[in-house]
């Protein structure tokens, strides 16, 4: 087999620099006003909109080896927390760089693998101080908000902004009367203020002593809720940030002066404000996106009322589902309780003959295809289905088989069929010319969760269909939009599926920008999974940089202690290893402190709260002086997050918002965020050798950097 051989681990560290140019192109995703940007496919000339480092890295040319394995170590952090990933990549980059320097300065790969291993060790451990419980995290955001008190006894906060789909809402007033006029919480919107949504009565019954309230963002007028005595008002704000057209800063936000929340509910919490902070603590994690963490407030709110029985206050994931949907204004995105999906125009048809009609429903936990065949009951966590046979038109037996399907299903009377994989294309329409309505491919989690209400147990394939199988009560109907339009788009038409007392929710996410789909849903299931992060790990940490400063203050400590030679034995396995650690680890560790130091730089200047890099380091020097001035740096970071103050620029992206507000982040992501990156970066380093088969061999022979090979 030809291969090419090339040493790599010279001064000029080529797997060093490829990782520092790949991770430089995520340098704008960094902080809470990240610069988006256009990805276009030069197949078809369609352009996406990203702002995450994996969405990026799913663009770039990866075919190195030091980029697979920085795709890899990417796809690992978004895999484990969903978060963290853009901190990762740019850190990635920074101690690459460092990493080279000290190459360049002749300091021995062995010296820079102990000493910023085990400095990064002393950092994590360092900054275990910084972590606040989310019990005092609730607490404090309690205590920096007046309370309402008209509804404690009867309910929390009355939601002036609450996303929950008006087909999910009960009438206000049919079930609250207050004794005296109470003004609800103002709201500070960019051109968007409160209005209350009067006469929908939801069907449901899981919200039976609750209501929410619905507004569709852009109505400008403020309400009066008839007979209930209470008064919406509202006042405008308006707020210009850095982009005219994908900035949501500022869009809306409710006061603290009047403590508001998304929802309301009638019976009280054991913690009567536990789904009011929970709400403001996934907008102290959102990090400015605004838009995904309201529709994030409005589940949460329901979910907290769901297991008030329970006592739990976890985020249940696994309820949650979204449905992007193009070609409506991103104010119509809400959350809809049961399943919202897109069908074809011919399905559509099938479901406005359903009404409401209660359907029997079949959960098939496979393709539904010909040739499909399951792995066996107890299938490996690493190994992914991929259909052997691409063809879903039907095989070459497929007319016998169709037929065979058609029969069972109409046999055991099924009006709905959702499949966990793919459906074959002629079944799908002659179930569609029988009125049975086939939709997939379906999560596996919907599945679940309508099993579980229905009765309907899953089954691998049709054949296998008994009475048993079969579920009841659910209903189809085309999802409406807030104003009350049933939406027909053309191609696709979106739906709901629902069943009487599912939990399931599914958040629509609505533009009439294509390629801002895919974002809306990215920066969705960030906010919704540092939320459930947070309340997994019961701890958060400051945000803002306070964790990253105090890291800079450590290492100077660190620094500046007197140098101790390394026992051969213990920490090294030979002496030759454990003399140069001594000698070069101060310079080592300013490497390790200068990731940090460009990552805060890069974040204030990201916000605009500096002109410059250079003068964003001064900014940071200034805190670090003051901190060590202090005597106890973790005393003054934490003084500086009481007051939304890290780095001199209020809090971050709610500064002109709310000024109680803080910013949070997830402790076990940011910590194992570093890791990865300063793993990654050790690995290449120690990286002998390269060596690439396969054709490629040819073309590097002919190339100009052919002298850097040793062909074999």
């Amino acid at each position: 087999l030809p291969m090419a051989f090339r040493d790599v681990n010279a001064r000029r560290h080529i797997g060093l620099q490829q990782l520092s140019s790949l991770a430089s192109t995520g340098r704008a995703f960094l902080g809470p006003v990240k610069s988006h940007k256009f990805i276009v496919d030069e197949s078809t000339n369609q352009s996406t909109l990203i702002c995450s480092a994996v969405r990026l890295l799913e663009s770039l040319d990866l075919t190195s080896a030091a980029g697979q394995l920085l795709n890899e170590t990417i796809q690992a952090q978004n895999k484990e927390f969903k978060t963290g990933m853009s901190t990762l990549l740019f850190l990635v980059g920074a101690w690459s760089s460092a990493v080279m320097e000290c190459l360049q300065q002749n300091v021995p790969v062995s010296a820079v693998v102990a000493v910023m291993s085990e400095g990064l060790n002393s950092c994590c451990e360092r900054v275990q101080c910084l972590q606040i419980s989310i019990h005092d995290v609730k607490k404090e955001l309690c205590s920096s908000r007046v309370r309402p008190n008209a509804f404690e006894c009867k309910a929390c906060q009355v939601g002036c902004d609450s996303l929950l789909n008006p087909q999910d809402l009960l009438y206000f007033q049919k079930h609250i009367s207050a004794p005296e006029v109470t003004p609800v919480s103002s709201c500070s919107h960019q051109g968007d203020d409160c209005h209350f949504n009067k006469g929908l009565v939801s069907p449901l019954v899981d919200f039976g002593s609750a209501a929410s309230l619905v507004k569709p963002v852009g109505d400008r007028s403020s309400s009066v809720i008839p007979g209930s005595g209470v008064i919406a008002s509202s006042c405008i704000k308006q707020k210009l940030t850095h982009s005219r057209h994908f900035s949501t800063l500022g869009k809306s936000h409710c006061s603290s002066q009047q403590g508001n929340f998304q929802g309301c509910f009638l019976r009280p919490s054991a913690d009567p404000c536990e789904c009011y902070d929970l709400g403001h603590l996934a907008m102290a994690l959102s990090h400015g996106n605004q838009t995904g963490v309201k529709l994030l407030q409005s589940i949460v709110a329901y979910q907290q009322e769901r297991a008030e029985c329970r006592g739990s206050s976890q985020l249940n994931v696994t309820e949650i589902v979204t449905c992007p949907l193009l070609g409506l204004p991103e104010s119509y995105s809400c959350v809809s309780q049961g399943f919202v999906t897109l069908v074809s125009p011919e399905q559509a048809t099938v479901i406005k003959q359903f009404k409401d009609k209660p359907l029997r429903i079949l959960l098939v936990d496979g393709d539904l295809t010909e040739q499909y065949r399951h792995l066996g009951f107890n299938t490996p966590h690493n190994v992914r289905t991929i259909l052997e046979h691409p063809d879903l038109e039907g095989g070459r037996a497929g007319g016998t088989w169709l037929s065979r399907m058609l029969d069972i299903l109409v046999g055991f009377e099924v009006n709905l069929v959702l499949v966990k994989g793919s459906v074959c294309k002629n079944l799908l329409d002659r179930c569609t010319a029988s009125g049975i309505l086939v939709i997939g491919p379906v999560p596996r989690d919907v599945l679940c969760a309508f099993g579980e209400v229905t009765g309907a147990q899953p089954v691998t394939y049709v054949s296998q269909l008994n009475p048993s199988c079969v579920g009841n009560g659910a209903q189809a109907g085309l999802w409406e939009a807030s104003d009350g339009r049933a939406m027909d788009l053309g191609e696709l038409v979106p739906v709901r599926i629902n069943v009487r007392g599912i939990p399931l929710l599914t958040a629509v996410l609505t533009t009439a920008v294509a390629s801002k789909l895919q974002l809306l849903e990215d920066q969705f299931w960030t906010s919704v999974y540092r939320l459930h992060h947070a309340l997994k790990d019961g701890k958060v940490f400051p945000g803002g940089g306070a964790v990253e400063l105090l890291c800079l203050s450590h290492i100077q400590v660190l620094t500046e202690q007197p140098v101790r030679p390394a026992k051969a034995g213990k920490e090294f396995p030979s002496p030759w290893l454990a003399a140069p650690v001594a000698e070069y680890k101060p310079l080592v560790l300013q490497a390790l402190a200068s990731g940090w130091k460009q990552y805060l730089s890069v974040v204030i200047c990201n916000m605009a709260k500096a002109p410059s890099e250079l003068e964003a380091c001064e900014l940071v020097d200034r805190h670090l002086r003051k901190a060590a001035d202090c005597g106890s740096p973790s005393a003054y970071i934490l003084e500086l997050f009481r007051r939304g103050d890290v780095l001199g620029g209020g809090s971050g992206p709610f500064a002109d918002l709310d000024e109680s507000l803080k910013v949070c982040d997830n402790a076990a992501a940011k910590t194992e965020a570093w890791r990865r990156a300063l793993d990654l970066v050790l690995l290449v380093l120690q990286t002998d050798a390269e060596i690439i088969t396969g054709p490629r061999r040819n073309e590097l022979l002919n190339s100009p950097v052919s002298s850097e090979f040793m062909f074999l």
